[in-house]
């Protein structure tokens, strides 16, 4: 009888490991295909800027693309706000389900969206839509997204499983480039720039639906569970959200420094290498694709040692190489000509910007009560990613069109110094968790 007992005591606990493992997996897959859709635009965007803004200055025309990036951002809040709420108050899957949705139909216009010779002002105007179709997605699903691998993670285990969060986060801007560098040796240049361009979008609308089905096979979470039970009616609000100023406080300045470090040494950094440092496209590619394979392995190192020690060691080692090695990182990178020293110096800053963004996700989440847990993660955050993320890439094109491109690396870190204030002055969330409470 008591064997019986063990083997079905064995049996849940078997089943229960087996459904957190299907709903980290699934999670995360779902959040890899909404980045790989965000970060295609950015990857690609060196090939397709003059079929929708013709003209002769390259810096221009990224410029432009450039422009329509960050107005993307601008609908983050919105989605933030939007699925923050619809995830409080209808269920974590539910939302998550519907965002990656919508980013596939992004995707798909993208794909099929004519030139500008073909459809004059239309075609800019298009693109427009539906990137603002995908910031919508994007702002709602780091919210839903850190939410969810939170509350699904262990007790004493979810700076690990939290980590995976930006482990698919940089997976998808992996496979984005991964896409391109092997586009890059199928096609020529002409066939890239006139029609290559094209397959990484209608390969992402594919992803997506694949991805929505991986969603609505989901578990819900214990703690949405448990919160939707009790029928709160302030669930999902904005005036339950700002019953908590310090912790929505705490999470724009955290994001800050962490926000700019990261999309300067991703997104921005294919580009920089090209147009400073004078690489070939090619060598942008394989240079960044390597770099962020290495800095997406390093992501649950780095969460697994915040479950030993704490989150705000990393916060604080991130702070304060960011603010001091920033400026000497990038200006080296724009002088040096050796692919070794470049390659160097973007694992130096991609480690410096890992105490950030392994363990920002959970720290989030670990700030608020379940009622308003996606909201209070995902709203402050998008606020702050959209005026300073989403601006990172302009504005550092905008310095260098203006002959002052060391202005952008001073302008870096300072705003890194400005989270390391927030960091050295916050608790430590592993210890005061509302998920470990079960608030």
């Amino acid at each position: 009888m008591q064997a019986g007992n063990r083997n079905d005591q064995t049996d849940t606990l078997t089943k229960k490991i087996t459904n957190r493992i299907k709903a980290i997996v699934s999670g995360s897959v779902g959040n890899l295909v909404e980045w790989y859709d965000w970060y295609a635009y950015a990857a690609f965007s060196l090939y397709f800027a003059p079929v929708f803004f013709p003209g002769k200055d390259a810096t221009a025309n990224l410029l432009n693309t450039a422009g329509i990036f960050a107005v993307g951002f601008l609908m983050r809040p919105i989605g933030g706000w939007l699925f923050g709420s619809l995830a409080d108050r209808k269920g974590r899957k539910w939302a998550m389900t519907l965002s990656v949705l919508i980013m596939s139909f992004g995707s798909l216009m993208i794909a099929v969206t004519p030139s500008y010779n073909s459809i004059g002002i239309a075609a800019p105007i298009v693109l427009l839509l539906a990137r603002l179709l995908q910031g919508l997605s994007v702002g709602g699903e780091y919210g839903t997204a850190a939410t969810y691998l939170s509350e699904m993670a262990t007790s004493g285990r979810r700076g690990f499983y939290s980590s995976f969060q930006y482990v698919t986060l940089i997976g998808g801007q992996l496979i984005a480039v991964g896409i391109q560098l092997l586009l890059q040796n199928l096609l020529t240049s002409e066939q890239l720039h006139a029609w290559g361009w094209r397959i990484p979008f209608f390969i992402g609308a594919l992803l997506s639906l694949i991805a929505f089905y991986l969603r609505s096979t989901m578990d819900e979470t214990e703690a949405f569970k448990k919160n939707a039970a009790k029928q709160r009616i302030s669930s999902g609000s904005l005036k339950e959200l700002f019953h908590h100023p310090k912790a929505v406080a705490t999470v724009v300045g955290l994001t800050l420094g962490g926000t700019i470090a990261f999309y300067t040494y991703t997104t921005y950094m294919q580009k920089f290498l090209v147009n400073t440092v004078h690489l070939t496209k090619g060598q942008s590619t394989s240079l960044t694709f390597i770099s962020l394979f290495i800095y997406a392995a390093m992501q649950p190192l780095f969460g697994m040692l915040s479950d030993r020690i704490g989150r705000r060691p990393l916060l604080i080692g991130f702070g304060i190489l960011g603010s001091i090695c920033t400026v000497p990182i990038l200006t080296a990178l724009s002088h040096t000509t050796s692919l070794a020293t470049v390659f160097i110096l973007m694992m130096l800053a991609l480690m410096i910007v890992s105490g950030y963004t392994s363990i920002n996700a959970v720290v989030k989440a670990e700030l608020f009560p379940a009622k308003i847990r996606a909201l209070g993660v995902g709203f402050p955050y998008s606020v702050t990613v959209a005026i300073f993320g989403g601006t990172a890439e302009y504005l550092a094109l905008w310095f260098k069109n203006a002959g002052y491109e060391s202005g952008y690396f001073w302008y870096t870190s300072s705003c890194i110094f400005i989270s390391l204030l927030v960091y050295l002055f916050m608790r430590e969330t592993s210890k005061t968790s509302l998920i470990e409470k079960g608030v």
